[in-house]
């Protein structure tokens, strides 16, 4: 008996011992998750932002560190940030200083590594982590300059907190791609029909002319003889002009009009002109406006401008109509002429 009690006795000091050696509620290390840092330029040796993101499994209690330290290819002081140019957050904005003071964390730069030390505050478990460096913090005005040579670098988080990760960056010669395009001047231009006509002219009504062989006219809109449009890129815009000879048939012509707000004219005496209007802002000339009350005129053997913009266009419809009025001694004949418009861009 005496011999089985000593056995148990030593089994029961070999299990305290094995007990003891583990002691319960130790925390243990994990790795940081989701880690990574973006920065607003990739390039050598320019000055950039840095966002850097990580999950804690663990968090950070009150009196510990955590720390960011960056690779010896950056400049040591990392071109003098300070905690102001530093933003933290974990769902919600830490107040950061030079030292550590109650729930303000601590925010100090030695050679390359930032380190971040709590008083009281603290960091839960599984909280994500951002840590805002340059001009992107709120009172930021100082960026971190990149390693003057293109390289793959890794930054370490880690600290007296429990848990640590590391992660990469790929420093490059240039990060920008120059994306160039070359717009040619450009002006288009259009004529809807290239023949109207008025048909038979009388003394007694005025005629507009039309596709269809004309119509008689009145006092509303006149008919539109045909449409042009123009289209450009040219920064000081854009003018069509004609140039053309009144009705003529052999030695005999009817006289040019300079119709005031009359769309019918003056039937019983000899006028030819033309009316213009646009869809847009275009400007028609004086004494050339077509609307209900509508301007016509003619300029023989001149060029003249008819319609005009001082800016680009992407397309601008210009509607035409023709009047003609005869007397009733104006002689007979068969009438005609031909008129050029012309569409010229300023660029």
């Amino acid at each position: 008996m005496l011999k089985l009690s000593r056995i148990s006795i030593a089994f029961l000091a070999v299990l305290m011992v094995f007990a003891f050696s583990f002691p319960a509620g130790i925390a243990r290390a994990a790795a940081l998750t989701n880690v990574k840092d973006t920065l607003s330029t990739l390039t050598a040796s320019t000055a950039a932002n840095h966002e850097i993101v990580f999950t804690t499994p663990t968090g950070v209690a009150a009196a510990e560190t955590f720390t960011v330290t960056f690779p010896a290819s950056f400049a040591s002081g990392l071109n003098g940030i300070d905690f102001a140019d530093i933003d933290v957050n974990d769902g919600g904005e830490k107040t950061l200083a030079a030292v550590c003071s109650d729930a303000t964390w601590g925010a100090a730069v030695a050679v390359r590594t930032i380190t971040f030390t709590s008083c009281t505050d603290t960091i839960d478990a599984s909280d994500t982590v951002t840590i805002e460096i340059g001009l992107n913090a709120a009172a930021g005005d100082t960026q971190i300059v990149n390693p003057v040579a293109a390289n793959n670098l890794n930054i370490d988080i880690a600290g007296t907190m429990t848990d640590s990760g590391s992660l990469g960056i790929s420093i490059i010669a240039d990060d920008s791609v120059a994306v160039t395009a070359q717009v040619d001047p450009s002006i288009t231009f259009t004529i809807s029909d290239v023949a109207v006509g008025f048909g038979d002219l009388s003394a007694s009504t005025g005629r507009w002319a039309t596709t269809g062989g004309g119509g008689d006219a009145s006092e509303i809109m006149p008919t539109a003889g045909h449409t042009m449009t123009v289209a450009t890129n040219a920064d000081n815009g854009w003018a069509i002009t004609y140039n053309g000879a009144t009705l003529t048939s052999g030695a005999n012509t009817i006289t040019v009009a300079s119709i005031d707000e009359d769309s019918d004219g003056a039937p019983g005496s000899e006028e030819f002109g033309i009316s213009a209007s646009t869809d847009l802002d275009a400007t028609i000339a004086s004494g050339y406006e077509r609307d209900a009350t509508a301007d016509f005129a003619f300029v023989a053997g001149t060029t003249t401008t008819l319609v005009s913009e001082i800016v680009p266009t992407a397309t601008e419809t210009i509607t035409v109509s023709y009047l003609a009025n005869i007397a009733g001694n104006t002689e007979a004949g068969n009438y005609s002429t031909a008129i050029t418009y012309i569409a010229t861009a300023t660029f």
